[in-house]
């Protein structure tokens, strides 16, 4: 009786353990999918525009890409458990601030900067402390529903930003935040510390040169819609007559270097290095963590295109805007749950370029779809695909990584594998984005230059003022600006035709870019392994 007792409490236990992880990594992928149907409404609410809340989505998951392997180490020093509750804390601050931001300043230390911070010490806290709370055994099963509630929050995130900005406000949002954190900390209080060893010295010197050479790199992606690729723009920074872009990235890449020579210094020297270069070695690690590379690209690439597609370019509400990326959810979760449960011996390696193939053929799809007189309908089968896809690889590549190492390494490739993925994150946002604008201005400019019926000072005027970059308008925003300029009913409705095409234009370069990527990835699906983890030998 006794015996059948403890059983039954210490499931009771693994299942609120369980429950409090799976809500923070619920909670961290939340904030990545759940703002992008209310970017124009944020936008407005804070007095900026698309491109500065488009900095801020990218701004967070870089803050969490460069601290992230940092954040695994600070677990390590501090305790998994003391990590993952302090993590909380700071991320319940900042999901606190944004909802009270009055401007974009306030909202990029909240929402951008302490979250960022806070989940760089939940992630790589939670791979731990499911190893060191739940058998052997039962670890397969703990990691795939803590993955499948992240898959969860990417899926509903887009439906709950619709709901809260139409009938409330998005900042209703970051407050129901605060109450799951607050909710994760009392539920924290049943999870049993992962064991660590010897209390590790903190590589500050390596930490540095991973965040600074992350940051650098992304920020000059970042800055390329407004300064220029290669060539500068109009008042734009530049060195040697190239746009500052080019510098910033080849100075991020250079640091990257310097970090991995660094860290075989520390291993030579027999010191703890921030991440053993020997990890990198390993066939089956490189190719998980490349697949996430790319799945997270595109997807959050996808996240930030379709829903300016549908709520600027067609202006549906951000409700409407969520309930047109339902299907991408549904096929999502569909994958990611039914595809271990029904095939648990599939090759992942078929999953994986199935998968891949899924998201190829949806930005296809999209592609070709958009048109200026196009609606809303166009994104349904191309949401199917691209959720199919993102469901299959995130059924596969999460076991993938964490096999590929001893059990003792898997917080650290915890570390690594969330900064890998939110820096596929970031460079999507500001990729799409920077592509979007640039495509967009050139359109729009061209459409300008061509019309007869735009005075010739008039177009030199445009020319000179929208050079360096053209902001991405709904039609009444603009017919607004306009009128409040007093241009004429033909100038008017000429502003209005080029800025339509314009906004086509640029959706279809992000597109044709995400699907780029989506078959640049399948060039390294050979290193996915063929055989379950489960059955190797």
């Amino acid at each position: 009786m006794a015996s059948g007792t403890e059983k039954a409490v210490g499931s009771e236990k693994t299942r609120i353990v369980l429950l409090a992880l799976a809500a923070g990594q619920f909670l961290m992928a939340l904030d990545s999918s759940v703002m992008n149907v209310s970017i124009a409404t944020v936008a407005e609410d804070v007095g900026t525009t698309v491109t500065g809340v488009q900095g801020a989505i990218t701004a967070y998951t870089l803050v969490m890409a460069m601290f992230m392997i940092p954040g695994g180490k600070v677990g390590a020093l501090i305790g998994r458990k003391r990590a993952f509750m302090i993590g909380c804390v700071i991320y319940g601050c900042g999901s606190l601030t944004t909802a009270l931001a009055p401007n974009l300043t306030v909202l990029l230390i909240g929402w951008s900067f302490l979250e960022g911070i806070g989940a760089a010490l939940i992630l790589p806290a939670i791979v731990a402390l499911v190893a060191g709370n739940f058998a052997t055994e039962r670890r397969p099963a703990a990691y795939g529903l803590v993955a499948a509630a992240g898959a969860v929050a990417i899926a509903v995130g887009p439906l709950i930003g619709g709901v809260a900005t139409t009938y409330f406000s998005w900042r209703w949002v970051f407050a129901g935040e605060v109450l799951v954190v607050l909710g994760i900390l009392v539920l924290a209080r049943r999870i049993a510390d992962a064991p660590v060893g010897a209390r590790p010295r903190i590589d500050l010197v390596g930490a540095a040169l991973s965040a600074v050479g992350l940051g650098v790199f992304v920020y000059g992606l970042l800055r390329s819609d407004e300064w220029g690729w290669f060539q500068p723009k109009p008042d734009a920074p530049s060195w040697l007559g190239i746009s500052l872009v080019v510098w910033l990235m080849l100075a991020g890449l250079l640091l990257v270097w310097l970090f991995l020579r660094w860290e075989s210094r520390m291993v030579k020297r027999r010191k703890e290095p921030l991440v053993d270069p020997a990890m990198l070695e390993n066939k089956q690690l490189t190719g998980g963590l490349t697949m996430f590379f790319f799945q997270y690209l595109v997807q959050m690439g996808v996240f930030f295109v379709v829903p300016l597609y549908l709520s600027v370019a067609l202006g549906l509400s951000a409700l409407e805007t969520g309930a047109r990326l339902l299907p991408l959810s549904v096929t999502l979760l569909a994958a990611a749950v039914l595809i271990p449960r029904f095939r648990p011996d599939v090759s992942p390696r078929r999953v994986v370029r199935l998968g891949v193939l899924a998201l190829l053929a949806g930005a296809v799809v999209l592609l070709g779809a958009l048109d200026v007189d196009a609606g809303a309908e166009i994104v349904a089968i191309p949401m199917l695909l691209i959720g199919l896809g993102m469901g299959a690889l995130a059924s596969q590549l999460g076991s993938v990584t964490v096999s590929a190492v001893p059990e003792a390494e898997s917080a650290e490739v915890g570390g690594v594998q969330n900064s890998v993925t939110n820096l596929g994150a970031s460079v999507g946002t500001a990729l799409a984005g920077s592509i979007l604008i640039a495509a967009m201005t050139t359109s729009f400019l061209t459409s300008v230059e061509e019309n007869p019926a735009i005075p010739s000072e008039v177009k030199s005027q445009a020319t000179v003022e929208l050079e360096s970059g053209v902001p991405f308008l709904s039609d009444a925003q603009l017919k607004s600006a306009l009128d409040e300029a007093e241009t004429s009913e033909e100038m008017t409705q000429a502003a209005l035709d080029a800025n339509e095409d314009a906004r086509i234009d640029g959706l279809r370069a992000a597109v044709a870019v995400l699907a780029f990527a989506a078959l640049l990835a399948m060039f390294f699906t050979s290193r996915i392994p063929k055989i379950q983890p489960g059955s190797m030998q």
